[in-house]
């Protein structure tokens, strides 16, 4: 059985998040389509995970380069790269990756950077060759739903977005298929225009759950 994996970094919650009720129009349309594959919720600000501090900074280097085995990490070290490696193990099970976030300060919210860095794990999600990193995550697919409340695409800023643009960037990099990314933008900007900016956003969700099916045509951005 196929999986997808439902990733939310968003903490205001459904009834509040414009973000959240685009994800859900893409989950319902998706459903619909492929009510065999099995969905799993992961809300980022309340998965306990761990993040890159000194002990894990120290344990990559020494599981790496230095040539030590697990039972030569220290106690602390030790737990921390275990539950890194289950989160990565948890991850690579999936088919299908839906990432629901919201544009903050140019950015994505600094948990869904966290996440991600427990993927990067090399033999495991990437290995080094050659000519150059190569993702080990191939015939995945992953689109991003992103919220903002400025404008950026088509406008003088647009180079300043850097949380769909690292996503994506990150994701290439492991070897997964990246779709085009379902945007609602000028949300702050044009409050008396939300409703149809979210109508709109939500539309291009379901032809998008349909699409990374292989049901229908590519969404245009």
């Amino acid at each position: 059985m196929e999986k997808l994996l439902y990733i939310t970094a968003n903490p205001k919650g459904l009834e509040k998040s414009k973000g959240l009720q685009i994800g859900e129009a893409f989950l319902e349309s998706f459903i619909n389509e492929r009510p065999d594959v099995e969905i799993k919720r992961m809300d980022l600000f309340q998965l306990d995970f761990v993040q890159m501090d000194a002990d894990l900074v120290f344990a990559r280097g020494k599981l790496a380069g230095y040539g030590y085995t697990l039972d030569q990490l220290s106690e602390t070290e030790r737990k921390k790269i275990l539950k890194m490696h289950a989160l990565a193990d948890e991850f690579i099970g999936f088919d299908y990756y839906v990432f629901v976030s919201p544009l903050w300060n140019l950015n994505s919210p600094a948990v869904l950077k966290a996440f991600l860095d427990n993927l990067f794990i090399a033999g495991k999600t990437f290995t080094h060759t050659p000519n150059g990193p190569k993702g080990l995550l191939s015939g995945k697919k992953a689109i991003h739903i992103q919220t903002r409340g400025g404008q950026y695409t088509g406008s003088p800023v647009q180079e300043l977005e850097s949380g769909d643009r690292y996503l994506k960037i990150a994701l290439n990099f492991l070897g997964i298929d990246v779709m085009n990314s379902v945007i609602a933008e000028g949300l702050d900007l044009y409050p008396q225009k939300v409703p149809e900016i979210v109508a709109a956003a939500k539309e291009k969700a379901r032809l998008a759950a349909k699409e990374i099916t292989g049901i229908s045509q590519p969404v245009l951005q």
